[in-house]
């Protein structure tokens, strides 16, 4: 098992089960009550996303837009707070701002998707107002910006790699010494990309040696748990949240 090098990552169950985006089986993605549901399940380890509005308030979606999963549209980016917050998801749940989440679940841990630049000062600032170091995760596709965010907040910032990073890692553990960023603290992956597989006992023994942790995404299939536990990974991302937990608890690992 790899050691803990962040206390994000400081977890009583030898593996972090996070609901991904509150769980999505349902529906209402990224909202309050999607979290709320997770947190009812048992759930300590959040995943979620967050986009700027126009006027640079920090709301937590996944699209650019507000199109696929409320009943208004538009680019968040281009509306301001008062307009996102009139949107419904679902028809039903307001989207949030990630600091009313922070607010809200003051036990839990968060992993953070930056999905745009201008979400990375305020995303820092917020962290730094909050004293929220020990409990947010920051991550992206895009490896440059998380390095910008950890150079922006120095150590005290847990960090996972982006796709440039997870393919550096992923060479490293097939013998090819390319750079690779310090001061990550887990490698957040998918089980496979474009057909070709990420996750397997190279790519675990290279992230472990570097005392990296690797979080798999997003696994709704109980023999795909069961086969990543099998390999070792640390942490699994799901939308089926009873799913997940009934895995791990058939296997004496939910806490």
């Amino acid at each position: 098992m790899n050691r803990v090098r962040h206390p994000y990552l400081d977890h009583p169950a030898p593996l972090l089960p996070f609901a991904h985006r509150g769980g999505t089986a349902d529906g209402l993605e990224n909202t309050a009550a999607a979290f709320r549901r997770a947190a009812a399940v048992g759930y300590r380890y959040f995943e979620t996303d967050v986009h700027t509005t126009a006027d640079g308030r920090l709301v937590a979606f996944h699209d650019a837009t507000l199109d696929r999963v409320t009943d208004a549209g538009g680019r968040i980016r281009d509306l301001p707070w008062a307009a996102v917050a009139e949107a419904r998801v679902a028809g039903k749940e307001p989207l949030p701002l990630f600091e009313d989440l922070l607010d809200e679940f003051p036990e839990a841990r968060w992993n953070v998707d930056m999905k745009a630049e201008s979400a990375l000062a305020p995303l820092i600032d917020l962290i730094g107002r909050t004293d929220a170091w020990d409990r947010v995760c920051v991550s992206s596709f895009t490896e440059a910006r998380i390095a910008r965010a950890q150079k922006l907040a120095g150590p005290r910032l847990a960090t996972s790699y982006g796709m440039t990073g997870i393919a550096a890692l992923r060479l490293r553990s097939l013998g090819i010494p390319v750079p690779l960023r310090a001061g990550a603290v887990a490698a957040q992956v998918p089980e496979s990309q474009s057909g070709i597989p990420v996750v397997d006992r190279r790519f675990l023994r290279e992230a472990h040696a570097r005392g990296l942790q690797v979080h798999v995404w997003t696994i709704n299939e109980p023999e795909r748990m069961h086969a990543l536990l099998d390999l070792g990974v640390d942490g699994i991302m799901t939308d089926h949240l009873e799913t997940l937990r009934g895995v791990l608890t058939d296997r004496g690992l939910w806490h």
